[in-house]
């Protein structure tokens, strides 16, 4: 029989990393992927047969480039644990760079709504595990911001982002929109599991959309449909994904539709493609968006950009 060091060593021969192997090793096992330790403590132990066969078999799809999120069903975004199957696409961290931009204008939109919060500016809260918050001059602690304030997330897939805000600001009203039903099935799912209460509509981008918000966010398709990076994504729906010839084809009717969609100094912040920042800017500034700016990934990348409805 084959212990679990050596299922692993194989695992890698077959190009796996060897994170990819242990965390596919420890969901065939039934156990926690931040059970790593237990590996290592148990690296002589003899695999049973059925947890092999299934090793064996997330082996082989991970080879072909299956996501491993789609193996074990879960992906951590921003603190949270996302159930995640091939309905959405999976999450990605330079994501998080949307979210915590959108936090900022948000938590900005509270003060401005309620300037007679409590002075807070002496507390400093965790805004979830391994981030902090310290609130401005002004602010109330967090679990008192987000009230009134509303945001909705276009194309929430998975419904990380949404999902995020909530948590990070429980005030918050958050509503979210997705073409897909199966995806608003995930996001739905994901919701109840961690009991965070959204909004969920059907429908295209804004199309479906009567009222106004403090803040509109989107991770839209953008990737050109002949762009030779689709070729490493064909696991995931791509529908998600690419957007026409320039990769811009959804971002353009989101930005003309959202001032309509927003309170005065509200803002549409989008993530995009890494060389379109100064494409999304010129889009965003003939639209008639004040205050047009981008923000970096964690690669240094620009990202995100954004801007601000007027105010009057």
């Amino acid at each position: 029989m084959t212990s679990t060091a050596q299922a692993l060593l194989e695992a890698q021969s077959r190009g796996l990393d060897r994170l990819d192997a242990q965390l596919l090793l420890l969901h065939a096992l039934g156990r926690a992927p931040h059970d790593r330790a237990w590996l290592l403590a148990h690296d002589t132990d003899a695999l049973p047969p059925a947890v092999q066969a299934t090793f064996d078999a997330l082996v082989q799809r991970r080879s072909g480039g299956e996501p491993l999120a789609y193996l074990t069903g879960h992906k951590e975004f921003f603190g949270l644990d996302l159930q995640i199957d091939a309905r959405v696409l999976v999450p990605r961290p330079d994501t998080e760079t949307l979210v915590e931009w959108a936090l900022e204008v948000l938590d900005e939109a509270s003060v401005r709504s309620n300037p007679a919060l409590p002075d807070a500016r002496d507390t400093a809260e965790p805004a979830l595990p391994g981030r902090w918050y310290r609130p401005l001059e002004g602010e109330a602690p967090q679990a008192l911001r987000g009230g009134g304030i509303s945001v909705i997330d276009l194309g929430t897939g998975s419904g990380a982002v949404a999902l995020a805000l909530k948590h990070a600001r429980p005030g918050l009203q958050v509503s979210a929109t997705d073409a897909s039903a199966d995806a608003l099935q995930v996001a739905q799912a994901n919701a109840q599991r961690l009991g965070l209460a959204i909004e969920f509509i059907q429908g295209s981008w804004l199309t479906p959309i009567e009222g106004r918000y403090h803040a509109i966010v989107s991770n839209p398709p953008y990737i050109a449909a002949q762009d030779r990076h689709l070729m490493d994504l064909t696991h995931e729906p791509l529908q998600a994904l690419a957007s026409g010839d320039d990769g811009l084809d959804d971002i353009r009717p989101i930005i003309a539709q959202a001032r309509a969609h927003l309170h005065p100094g509200g803002w549409l912040l989008l993530e995009h493609g890494y060389d379109q920042a100064e494409s999304v800017r010129a889009l965003l500034s003939g639209a008639g968006f004040e205050e047009v700016q981008s923000r970096l990934d964690l690669s240094g990348i620009e990202r995100c950009s954004g801007g601000r409805a007027p105010r009057a």
